[in-house]
C-alpha cells in the first residue's frame, strides 16, 4: 500500500485540478472562497502538500461539486 501512495497523490492532485478547470476557476479564485493562499491551491495540485477529507470538502463546496460526485470521479480513473 505505501508504494500507492505517490501515484495516488499524483491522481488526487490531476483530479482537483482537472476539476478546478472544467469549473472555469482560476487557482487564486479558489484560494480566495477557501480563505486560504494561492500557494496552498497549488501546492495541493502538484501533489506537494497533502489535502485531508475535510479540506476535499471545502474545495468541492467552493466549486460547485459534490462529494458524491468527487468520489465517483476518484473511483473511475480517467
Amino acid at each position: 500500500m505505501e508504494a500507492q501512495q505517490p501515484e495516488r497523490r499524483r491522481r488526487l492532485a490531476e483530479l482537483l485540478r482537472a476539476i478546478r478547470t472544467e469549473r472555469d476557476v482560476t487557482q487564486v479564485a479558489l484560494a480566495a472562497r477557501l480563505g486560504v493562499p494561492q500557494s496552498v491551491v497549488s501546492k495541493y495540485e502538484s501533489g506537494a502538500r497533502q489535502i485531508g477529507f475535510l479540506e476535499v470538502e471545502a474545495v468541492c463546496k467552493a466549486l460547485g461539486v459534490s462529494l458524491q460526485t468527487f468520489v465517483r470521479r476518484w473511483q473511475t480513473p480517467e
